[in-house]
């Protein structure tokens, strides 16, 4: 049996996976990052969007039952940062909800800019 020239190649593959790693980690932690700012401009509209709703009902509502509905959306981690404000406008509860976007993590850090998210919805005639 003939030997390949050049020596020996086991263990190449581990060596170039090592050398490759801190490429994939970086990658990963990218993707991961994308996704966190996603989802923080989703809490932001979710929260929102229940918070103008709740502001439009009937029994109980008004600015109070709004910004209280609007954090009672958003998990607890996320609340540190976030601030909700609800107006009424021509016919219509506007609930805005600012939170900051998390690097890794919530409550590890976050970046400069605030995720916003806005919503109306049309207050009720009592009739």
């Amino acid at each position: 049996m003939r030997r390949p020239l050049g020596g020996d190649d086991r263990g190449q593959v581990s060596v170039e996976f090592l050398g490759m790693l801190p490429l994939i980690l970086l990658v990963l932690a990218l993707l991961w990052e994308l996704v966190l700012v996603g989802y923080a401009y989703t809490l932001a509209a979710h929260s929102a969007d229940r918070g103008a709703r709740a502001g439009t009902a009937t029994e109980g509502g008004g600015a109070g039952a709004c910004i209280a509905a609007a954090e009672h959306e958003l998990p607890s981690s996320w609340r540190g940062g976030a601030s909700v404000s609800c107006v009424p406008a021509a016919g219509v509860w506007k609930a805005t909800v600012h939170i900051e976007v998390p690097v890794l993590f919530p409550g590890a850090g976050s970046f400069p800019w605030r995720a916003e998210g806005s919503a109306g919805a049309a207050k009720e005639d009592p009739r």
